[in-house]
């Protein structure tokens, strides 16, 4: 069963002010071997995520002002995971809180790490020790994430989860190779500034059986949230190595999370949905048909307004007719420096455009990144024909569709 616990944290953000967050659509190159998925290029892979951290930490421009830094499924070697803490914990500023996929271990190997930050995993650990006691899978495939919280004082603190569901590829028949299912979820809490977020792995988005279904478990904990504290779930940011990131089955639930068709649902309203996925090079996935990776998106609810625009980085639309705006990226590996939406409604005496782009970044050749200029963003190629937005003249910024 999908069960979420509350975490409080000590995150100090800026009052009357919105949040930063970066998204690394980077490449993963996984194999399959003994623990289902594991990356083929570990230390070429660290170096990457190392550029970004280092980036991150020197702070260039309004980078400063990063929040949230968030990398996709499986993205970071598991062999460099204490490496990665280590950094964070170092060199990145209090009150930032980084997201990431860590490729698969056996679950003893996650029941190890878990022992390690006992104090902030005590109900993942319990729940780890309780399926261990009645079966023989310390050995299974475990796909894992950490959120590493580095607090206003300077102490990090670091919470794990385990996914909850595979997709084909982490499936199988021999339940000795079946991938673990991960139970207990952390829902965050920051004070004194109240800014409510959880992450989620991939398909756990999605996950449903007769019994419950993640999302709306989700809904019901951020209802309950806003009945008893009046305070909502602000962000959700799944993590995904997807190649086929916009799935039917993503989009119903979309539609259903921001739709209220049967209830009112005040506690995910105004909640921001973050996809991070993997970039157009990433290799070793076997899939049916056309495998377009990347796509990374955010999406918020139709009241807030994304304005009609169409460029060769990043295109508005609304998911095909669905109650929502949604900022939807390339395939391309990117980086991509967003603030995240300070204001409910729209309003015009406040902002037309509640979500900007800060900066975009690509690969440079000497293994860094570098800040795309503004014709670089926004220009198309000469012979590349004109498009329409999606969105048309009905989301003209400050107007009803």
């Amino acid at each position: 069963m999908f069960k979420i616990v509350e975490k409080q944290i000590n995150v100090e953000f800026t009052l009357g002010h919105h949040q930063h967050c970066m998204v690394c659509q980077i490449p993963n190159h996984v194999g399959f071997g003994e623990s289902a998925c594991e990356l083929t290029d570990p230390r070429d892979k660290w170096q990457q995520i190392l550029s970004i951290f280092e980036m991150v930490a020197e702070g260039s421009g309004n980078l400063k002002k990063l929040n949230f830094l968030v990398l996709p499924e499986s993205a970071m070697p598991a062999d460099y995971v204490e490496e990665a803490l280590d950094f964070i914990r170092e060199h990145f500023r209090p009150n930032t809180i980084t997201m990431f996929g860590v490729e698969h271990v056996h679950l003893s190997e996650y029941r190890a790490v878990l022992e390690r930050y006992r104090q902030d995993n005590e109900e993942a650990l319990t729940s780890v020790l309780k399926d261990l006691d009645a079966g023989d899978i310390e050995r299974v495939p475990t796909n894992w994430a950490i959120t590493a919280v580095k607090e206003t004082d300077g102490r990090l603190r670091v919470f794990l989860q385990a996914k909850s569901h595979p997709f084909v590829g982490e499936e199988t028949i021999d339940p000795f190779h079946d991938l673990y299912r991960g139970k207990v979820f952390p829902l965050f809490r920051c004070t004194p500034i109240a800014f409510n977020f959880m992450m989620l792995i991939c398909l756990d988005y999605v996950y449903r059986d007769l019994y419950q279904s993640n999302i709306s478990t989700v809904i019901e904990k951020a209802n309950d949230l806003f009945f008893t504290t009046r305070q909502r779930l602000d962000l959700l940011t799944i993590l995904e190595c997807n190649p086929k990131p916009e799935h039917r089955a993503f989009r119903d639930v979309v539609n259903g999370f921001y739709g209220e068709y049967l209830a009112y649902t005040p506690g995910v309203r105004d909640t921001v949905t973050i996809f991070n996925n993997v970039s157009d090079e990433t290799t070793g996935i076997k899939t049916k048909g056309e495998a377009p990776f990347g796509y990374s998106s955010i999406i918020i609810h139709e009241s807030h307004k994304i304005g009609p625009v169409d460029s060769p980085e990043f295109a508005s639309d609304d998911f095909g007719g669905l109650p929502v705006c949604r900022l939807r990226f390339g395939t391309e590996t990117r980086l991509y420096y967003f603030n995240l939406p300070l204001f409910h409604e729209l309003d015009p005496r406040t902002t037309r455009f509640p979500l900007k782009i800060h900066g975009i970044y690509r690969p440079d050749p000497d293994g860094g990144w570098e800040h795309m200029a503004d014709h670089d963003v926004m220009q198309e190629d000469e012979e590349t024909p004109e498009k329409e937005c999606p969105l048309g003249s009905a989301a003209e910024a400050g107007t009803k569709k």
